[in-house]
């Protein structure tokens, strides 16, 4: 039997589904030091305009099994950045972290129709796929930082 698999933008007013995004966040980060779940519940509320935040979460058959950031950079003009994205170990293999990456892309693009989107992944061939140019080589820790235009698709 195939599962539900539905992505939404969190509703911060929604105790349970910010404890269950923040849960898998924590969980797939297990840094405690810099992502505690008092930190990411903050990072979790959305901020408006111009400096916008915002998260999407992933549910299979109702459960929360990823989530995503998505915000403005303060430090370039036109310019997104996809961040704090994770899937729960147990939904992994599944088109989620794509899912969960396309919803946001398409929001930015509904939003901006000029201007760059930045990723630092260690998923190359995923993001590539999406449209995504690394801009160097991988770095230390095996990531890549890769931008999408989003003048085109």
């Amino acid at each position: 039997m195939s599962q539900a698999l539905h992505i939404s933008l969190l509703d911060p007013a929604d105790s349970a589904t910010l404890d269950a995004a923040a849960a898998v966040l924590v969980n797939a980060f297990n840094e405690p030091g810099r992502y505690s779940v008092e930190r990411i519940r903050a990072v979790l509320q959305p901020v408006e305009a111009p400096f916008y935040r915002r998260f999407y979460i992933a549910r299979l058959d109702g459960e929360v099994v990823g989530a995503g950031g998505i915000k403005a950079a303060d430090w370039a003009s036109n310019t997104h950045v996809l961040y704090l994205s994770a899937v729960a170990a147990q939904a992994r293999g599944r088109g989620i972290a794509r899912a969960l990456v396309q919803a946001r892309i398409d929001w930015v693009r509904s939003q901006y129709p000029s201007g760059t989107l930045l990723v630092s992944t260690r998923h190359r061939k995923r993001f590539a796929q999406l449209g995504f140019h690394p801009l160097g080589e991988a770095e230390e820790f095996g990531r890549t930082l890769m931008m999408l235009s989003l003048g085109r698709k």
